[in-house]
């Protein structure tokens, strides 16, 4: 029986995207707290695991996994005998353009500047940065929208079934559905609206994203 662990601070929108695939599936692993915010992701241990320190890593058996694609690549194969990939070339094509936008595009001005900026600046006893705020929103925007037009929205951003592409952007708007440019920057993109409206309901992100 093969042996999965996965290592990463809990609320991290990529172990969550981890965890949202693994909760789907039924599948049983275990989850270690790794956390970026004291510091433990920089100790030998872990930099052991994670040359770069970065969270989630998954370990299966003796073997170390890390980048959130490829794990969860693996882990669709593996635990889920790709049910979270479609079978038709161009949508899987599309499937991995959208995570790419949210690793290269999205995820930087929504968590990097707005969230933070937003929700744990103030939590810290801080005053948000209005001027990053602002200059996030466009490039926020653009990526939502590019985000947009590959989405077909029924109920899932690919269709009927849910795919990594869901389990990539849930996490995010988690977050970013808490802050006031929100509605301003998701205005025209309808499909995506609609989207987050089914998605944010379901009981495996109630479960993992709570």
């Amino acid at each position: 029986m093969t042996q999965l662990t996965l290592y990463g601070t809990p609320i991290s929108t990529y172990v969550r995207t981890v965890r949202l695939l693994l909760e789907q599936a039924g599948a049983d692993y275990d989850l270690e707290s790794v956390d970026i915010f004291n510091g433990e992701n920089q100790s030998a241990e872990y930099l052991a695991k994670h040359p770069f320190g970065k969270v989630p890593t998954l370990q299966v058996d003796e073997e170390v996994i890390y980048e959130t694609s490829a794990i969860t690549g693996y882990l669709d194969t593996v635990v889920a005998n790709h049910k979270f990939s479609p079978t038709d070339p161009l949508t899987r094509a599309r499937m991995q353009q959208i995570m790419a936008i949210i690793d290269s595009y999205l995820y930087a001005p929504v968590i990097g500047t707005i969230v933070i900026q937003r929700l744990i600046v103030p939590s810290q006893g801080g005053q948000p940065d209005e001027n990053k705020i602002q200059a996030a929103i466009a490039p926020a925007k653009t990526a939502l929208e590019a985000i947009e037009a590959l989405t077909v929205g029924s109920p899932y951003l690919l269709g009927s079934e849910i795919s990594i592409a869901d389990f990539f952007l849930i996490p995010i708007f988690i977050y970013f559905s808490q802050t006031p440019e929100f509605n301003t920057i998701t205005a025209q993109s309808p499909k995506i609206q609609a989207w987050w409206q089914e998605v944010s309901q379901l009981p495996v992100v109630k479960k993992v994203c709570a």
